[in-house]
């Protein structure tokens, strides 16, 4: 489970995107009955609709010819979903972007704009405080946000029985062992022990975006979550 977080830890995990979908193939050649299914951009979902694709080449804040906070250090510097940006602020304007807890003075917090088109940085309370409070500081953010696909994966593992124990799990935080990757390396474990097993009942898996992912799972498989006896979400581990 350590092997699987170190390997999946530095992936870009968002709702959509690169890094979400490099995950689910990860996950699927350990468990290779797991199919990676997905859902466009756009499509309503009771009343949700499926996001934009983003996905992210570089972001950073550069102040006299120096980045000061770069996405390629950690990528919870960047505040998911954060729209392409390219211009020059002052100090200023540029605090309002700026995200920390001064109550955790050495982390990073994890902060995301999914459903609005806006922009931000995370950083430490302590390199807040470092910063140069006169001159102007470069902004870039290069992201794309378009039309795309949001991928999610399933398994169902089939039991004597057609009544489903369901298992789910997060799959849309980037670099976070606890909040995220506990959940998913767990689960997968559990799923190569639970498919040597003689199981009673079937079960049903289910590795998907937080909120949406649960939301899309409910629209396509109504009739099939009839079956099902009991649920556990693998979170925090």
């Amino acid at each position: 489970m350590i092997k699987l977080m170190k390997q999946l830890f530095p992936f870009n995990r968002s709702l959509t995107g690169e890094g979400t979908l490099k995950t689910l193939k990860v996950i699927q050649k350990i468990l290779p009955k797991l199919k990676i299914k997905n859902i466009k951009s756009g499509e309503k979902v009771f009343d949700w609709i499926v996001p934009d694709e983003w996905n992210v080449k570089e972001a950073y804040i550069q102040f006299k010819k120096k980045k000061i906070i770069d996405f390629k250090n950690n990528n919870l510097h960047l505040v998911s979903y954060s729209v392409p940006i390219k211009k020059k602020l002052n100090f200023s304007i540029l605090k309002k972007k700026l995200y920390f807890l001064k109550k955790q003075p050495d982390a990073i917090p994890y902060v995301t704009s999914y459903y609005n088109k806006d922009w931000g940085f995370c950083l430490t309370y302590k390199n807040y405080l470092k910063l140069n409070k006169k001159g102007k500081y470069k902004i870039f953010i290069n992201s794309t946000l378009k039309k795309g696909k949001l991928n999610y994966g399933e398994i169902l593992i089939k039991g004597k029985s057609d009544k489903e124990i369901f298992l789910n799990t997060y799959i849309c935080h980037p670099s976070m062992a606890n909040n995220e990757l506990s959940g998913p390396c767990v689960l997968t474990n559990l799923v190569k022990w639970i498919q040597k097993r003689d199981n009673k009942y079937s079960y049903r898996i289910l590795y998907a975006p937080e909120t949406i992912g649960a939301i899309i799972n409910i629209k396509r498989n109504k009739k099939k979550l009839k079956k099902v006896i009991d649920a556990f979400n693998f979170n925090c581990l």
